[in-house]
């Protein structure tokens, strides 16, 4: 994931980003990784991310898988994450109305929020039947792969929504993955005129998933949401059994917000 200007700026500071670029990089794996892996995709010596582990391992921040010499997040990591969750009065807002689209869709249901490049999943929710995905709350995922990326983005005002996806990597996670900025814009602007966003297989082989942002007060988006099935059971009328759901979800949650505007950031 690039690592914005703001992130590595402040003075005395190094140590600390190098630390969150490790633990970033093991949160965003979809498995454990290795010290020759987390080496090259920081770009950091081996002996520095063999100390960086060493010290998160010590804090419980990682823990080894096994004896496999490869590492995942520790529960001390998870245990900070879950209290920040389950305190956040975005995500209280949103639960029982995420509820109901999942009962009503009978899918699997996740409610994002931006988070510099990307979005980060603050609750994920599943039926019975629902399509069993890779991802877990706390999972940071693409602007340009996913339907809650898209949709966040066409929800911003449009000068914002460009300026950002200049700055995005285009790393092809599927066939289908869109490759540039350009192509990007093609498709934002698509979700900007109906109102909702698709990842056709985009970020996931055989998964297809429905996106609309959740605004805050003042109309700038806070969150967003997206419905995922498999591509081989998807509904013929797709308004009626996905994106009329999706869509009353978004204006409940949004209703929500206008009368508590605190809940926003609290």
């Amino acid at each position: 994931m690039a690592t914005s200007s703001s992130e590595s700026s402040v003075a005395g500071t190094a140590a600390f980003s190098k630390f969150m670029r490790v633990l970033q990089l093991v949160a965003d794996g979809s498995e454990p990784l290795g010290i020759a892996e987390m080496a090259k995709a920081t770009g950091f010596p081996r002996p520095t991310v063999h100390r960086i582990v060493a010290a998160l391992q010590a804090e419980r921040m990682l823990v080894e898988v096994g004896t496999t010499r490869c590492w995942t997040l520790g529960p001390r990591l998870v245990q900070l994450a879950s209290r920040s969750w389950s305190r956040s009065g975005l995500r209280m807002a949103a639960t029982q109305a995420l509820r109901d689209l999942r009962d009503a869709t009978q899918e699997t249901i996740h409610f994002a929020v931006p988070s510099g490049h990307s979005m980060v999943y603050i609750e994920k929710l599943e039926s019975d039947s629902a399509v069993q995905m890779s991802s877990r709350i706390g999972t940071s995922v693409n602007l340009y792969s996913t339907a809650v990326g898209k949709a966040y983005l066409a929800a911003l005002p449009p000068a914002d929504a460009t300026a950002l996806m200049a700055e995005l990597g285009y790393a092809p996670l599927t066939a289908q993955t869109v490759g540039d900025a350009q192509a990007l814009q093609r498709q934002v602007d698509e979700v900007r005129q109906r109102g909702w966003s698709t990842d056709a297989q985009e970020n996931e082989e055989g998964i297809y998933c429905f996106g609309a942002a959740v605004l805050g007060p003042d109309g700038s988006p806070v969150a967003a949401i997206s419905v995922s099935t498999l591509l081989f059971r998807q509904r013929e009328d797709v308004q009626a059994a996905y994106i009329q759901p999706l869509l009353r979800t978004c204006r409940a949650i949004a209703q929500q917000l206008a009368q508590n505007p605190n809940l926003v950031h609290a």
